[in-house]
């Protein structure tokens, strides 16, 4: 016992810690800017940050995943606290979505995420990836007033973007936020080509973010024409906490509205939940598989816990989870850690924190945002054929027109496409033999023959011509569909009217005089 806690210290202090504080330094600007972006109150962002990390982690059986808020909810949750007139009122919502997420983990519902193809979940990567690079642009140039926390690679492209207002767009950019971007983004690339084999208690985004630190420290001393403005700084209030709600419980059963909106975030985070537990077991090089259910479970508590106390609801976040990855972490561990790191920075060292550029964490981001969509990635779906590229390159595409569970579901549908397809061809399989002067055919079905094979099959029955012998043999075929039987039943009541000598072998005829 004594020997495996020295291991699990040791593994903590060489991989974890670090691993965690880098997990923190990205996960705090999305804290803060997913509550804003919900119309939430800015703690209420970093304490569901903290329950994901401190809480939700030692209950989880992922090793690698992080909780914390998700962008893909700021839409419903900024919604739904308009609706209930009342940030209390849409807390009892977010409880009602945790109690929702336990029950679904109790009913062992988690196996959907089992169900979802890789190509698909491969390609909800890449857009991530995408969306997380494009979202960080303002913040690397400096511009000081960018919304990029709304959903959806159009809105971009909004007046609410800088893209719309590209006149004014020098006005808000700084030449100290991009000269920063290119130091810190230098810091990446030098330590990956010249120092691979760094200690790991200097991760790479701590550097980066050191670096950006003391860069704005000269601006302020020999150039401050470049010195950065407040807002290209991280600003936590001093009183975070001051002002925490709680949920005003007598109004439970006031409205359906409370539970209905509890059932639809409980719902979208369980889904995304589920595919960033299946994307980050993907990342994980020891190929260890998360636990779905307990993971539903621990989300659940985690969200009943968020709106105990005030916080906007969680999922597991794919962002926060590969960072974690990328910086080398090895068990929960590294989740817990960032989860005290966001606890201990906003209680003890707000002024420090405070000092950190926007342009150095949006840095990081871009570095993990490209790992996400690399371009070797998009050629390597490419050589495994269309049947895998464009549900692949169509998750990817919708996702950047409209969401995440969007993107995904089309996906999906393509790829249940392609199985049908596959289907249609796949179940059986007809070979013609000349034996004398009589055609021979030998019809065999395969392991499962379902309804969707109907009309294939229905078809090559047709084609056998007049005075032919067929042989359908099913003796191998786990299971047949009725609707199949009943096709090779009539087909064996017609067959003597067309001279056709038929044996059947492993099929059993069904009844089809009712249905006529």
């Amino acid at each position: 016992m004594r020997r495996k806690i020295r291991y699990y210290r040791l593994v903590w202090l060489k991989h974890d810690l670090p691993a965690g504080l880098s997990v923190f330094l990205v996960a705090l600007p999305l804290c803060l800017g997913i509550a804003l972006a919900s119309g939430a109150p800015l703690y209420a962002g970093i304490l569901s940050g903290i329950i994901g990390g401190i809480v939700v982690s030692l209950i989880s059986g992922s090793q690698l995943g992080v909780s914390g808020p998700g962008a893909g909810l700021t839409t419903i949750v900024a919604a739904s606290i308009i609706s209930s007139g009342d940030y209390k009122i849409f807390l009892l919502s977010v409880m009602v979505a945790g109690l929702f997420q336990i029950i679904l983990g109790f009913m062992k519902l988690g196996v959907i995420a089992n169900y979802f193809p890789s190509a698909v979940i491969k390609g909800m990567l890449a857009a991530i990836g995408i969306i997380l690079i494009s979202k960080q642009i303002p913040n690397a140039l400096g511009y000081d007033k960018p919304d990029f926390w709304s959903s959806g690679f159009l809105n971009l492209f909004s007046p609410k973007h800088f893209f719309g207002n590209i006149e004014n767009f020098h006005l808000h950019t700084s030449a100290g936020a991009i000269t920063i971007t290119i130091v810190s983004l230098s810091v990446f690339f030098i330590l990956k080509k010249y120092f691979p084999n760094r200690p790991t208690l200097l991760p790479a985004p701590l550097i980066a973010v050191a670096a950006g630190i003391i860069v704005n420290l000269i601006f302020e001393r020999v150039a401050s024409t470049y010195l950065l403005k407040q807002t290209q700084l991280v600003n936590i209030p001093h009183n975070l906490f001051s002002q925490i709600s709680f949920p005003n419980f007598s109004k439970i059963f006031s409205s359906i509205e409370i539970w209905k909106d509890g059932l639809i975030i409980g719902l979208l985070a369980t889904l995304e939940t589920l595919l960033c537990c299946e994307a980050i077991d993907k990342l994980d090089v020891r190929n260890r598989i998360t636990p779905v259910n307990r993971e539903l479970f621990a989300q659940g508590i985690g969200n009943m816990l968020c709106g105990l106390v005030g916080a906007i609801p969680m999922t597991a976040v794919i962002v926060r989870g590969s960072a974690n990855v990328d910086a080398g972490g090895r068990t929960k561990l590294s989740a817990f850690t960032h989860g005290l790191f966001l606890l201990l920075a906003v209680l003890l060292i707000p002024f420090v924190v405070n000092m950190i550029p926007y342009a150095s964490l949006a840095a990081i981001l871009i570095v993990t945002g490209y790992n996400l969509t690399k371009p070797k990635l998009y050629k390597n779906m490419w050589s495994l054929g269309w049947k895998q590229f464009l549900p692949f390159i169509l998750t990817i595409l919708v996702i950047l027109m409209t969401d995440l569970l969007v993107g995904v579901s089309i996906g999906l549908l393509l790829s249940i496409y392609f199985i049908i397809q596959n289907n249609f061809k796949a179940e059986y399989n007809i070979v013609i033999k000349r034996e004398h002067a009589t055609e021979v055919y030998y019809l065999k079905l395969n392991s499962n023959v379902t309804f969707l094979n109907k009309v294939n099959l229905k078809e090559a029955l047709d084609e056998i011509p007049e005075y032919a012998v067929l042989h359908i043999d099913g003796s191998e075929s786990h299971f047949i569909d009725y609707d199949i039987l009943e096709i090779i039943s009539e087909f064996s009541n017609k067959a003597h009217n067309k001279h056709i000598e038929l044996h059947l072998k492993g099929i059993q005829q069904v009844n089809v005089s009712a249905i006529h």
